[in-house]
């Protein structure tokens, strides 16, 4: 357990910024292993936790772009050809995921960058069927900004909780101790903060559903 500390040693907003940048590109990293440890680091007065929701959505909004970017002007083949290449499936890609993003996109319309970016799987790639559909790009910066700033509020309040129940004065001896159930908390965590964004994904859903009607 003691990578947890290595990685609170580390977080500043810059890499926040570069990690959800990535996070939201086709690189395989994981935005719950950096915004929940920066609020909890931001917790113990290291960081602000608005500062680090502010920076996380900015490089939310940068790798979303690059992805959208690349769906707009290099279109669908090149898109699919990069998904099926062995550099796309080191980033645990395949077309198979893209053109599950696309349905969705399309199922659900413009709004589906919003929602898409409370779902695992699909978080990371609505960018592209959003440049591919040539969505108008100040719609898409804004309702991924919206997207990514609430998902990146409920990361944040999961990190922010988790200092309650130990402090980071306390993390190394507590680590020592009581490893097995600090894993415990932080899973336990995580499934609620799946649920919320669950509960998210059908609130959002049933809003649309009332609109067509």
């Amino acid at each position: 357990m003691n990578w947890i500390t290595s990685l609170l040693g580390n977080l500043n907003y810059g890499t926040i910024w570069l990690l959800m940048l990535l996070e939201s590109t086709v690189i395989p990293v994981p935005s719950e292993l950096v915004v929940s440890p920066a609020a909890y680091h931001g917790a113990g007065g290291n960081l602000n936790i608005w500062l680090v929701i502010l920076f996380a959505t900015i490089g939310a909004d940068c790798g979303a772009t690059i992805n959208y970017l690349a769906g707009y002007y290099l279109g669908r083949p090149i898109i699919y050809r990069f998904a099926n290449s062995k550099w796309g499936k080191l980033c645990l890609l395949n077309q198979q995921k893209v053109e599950h993003s696309e349905k969705y996109f399309y199922d659900h319309g413009m709004v589906a960058t919003i929602t898409g970016r409370l779902i695992p799987g699909i978080r990371h790639l609505i960018s592209i069927p959003a440049g591919l559909a040539k969505m108008k790009y100040w719609q898409f910066l804004l309702y991924t900004t919206l997207g990514a700033g609430a998902w990146n509020c409920i990361l944040a309040a999961l990190g922010w909780y988790l200092h309650t129940v130990v402090p980071e004065s306390q993390l190394q001896n507590e680590i020592e101790r009581d490893g097995e159930y600090i894993k415990f908390v932080i899973i336990g965590l995580i499934i609620i903060g799946l649920i919320i964004i669950g509960l998210l994904y059908l609130l959002f859903k049933r809003m649309c559903k009332g609109k067509k009607h």
